[in-house]
């Protein structure tokens, strides 16, 4: 009996992903806000999440953009549309592109090539594996150019073609960065999807 209510505990459905993986992007970018000093430090609020110490902003307006943003990203992964999320730093003055925050996700696969609809992985490892690319992000100080300009961000989601989108929502270049380097990060999996992390930046900064 313990093992089965052990299993139920662990199992992650697809609605239960795409929850966890939303949850994600809301600190992870809130992470790259902070970080790459975007928005003052005083605008941010601690709050413990995965056994780190997290920033995330109190900006109403930043925290209405990335709920209506975070929100569809959530359904769209329910329905499994979205390939992937970018966060975009740019300069306000000049609008080039300085860095460029890549989260790739896949579907697991399972026999057959089949998509991955429930399957069953500890919470905590999933925390852990999460944790640990938070913990990259926060590091990322170490090796990234010096951003020395007033910067905004915004963030691309790359769909499936036969997706719908909101109406209030435009397309978008991919803003790409001329004469880039990158670096891959850590990923992470909760069995149904897979996130891989990598941020791209401009070399002669």
């Amino acid at each position: 009996m313990t093992s089965t209510l052990q299993q139920t505990k662990n199992a992650v459905t697809l609605r239960g992903s795409a929850a966890i993986i939303s949850e994600f992007f809301n600190y992870g970018i809130n992470s790259i806000l902070y970080q790459r000093g975007i928005y003052p430090p005083e605008s941010f609020t601690r709050k413990q999440e995965y056994g780190l110490t997290l920033l995330v902003s109190t900006d109403d307006a930043v925290n209405k953009f990335l709920g209506d943003v975070l929100g569809q990203i959530q359904d769209w992964l329910v329905l499994r549309k979205v390939k992937k999320l970018v966060v975009v730093l740019n300069s306000v003055e000049t609008k080039e592109v300085l860095e460029r925050w890549e989260f790739k996700i896949e579907n697991e696969t399972g026999d057959g090539g089949k998509a991955v609809e429930e399957a069953v992985k500890d919470e905590k490892k999933i925390k852990s594996e999460i944790r640990d690319v938070i913990r990259q992000i926060t590091a990322s100080v170490t090796f990234l150019p010096l951003l020395d300009c007033l910067c905004s961000f915004d963030i691309l989601i790359y769909t499936h073609s036969d997706t719908e989108v909101p109406t209030q929502w435009g397309e978008s270049d991919p803003c790409y960065i001329t004469n880039s380097e990158e670096v891959k990060l850590r990923s992470f999996s909760t069995a149904v999807h897979k996130v891989e992390a990598a941020v791209s930046y401009k070399a002669d900064l």
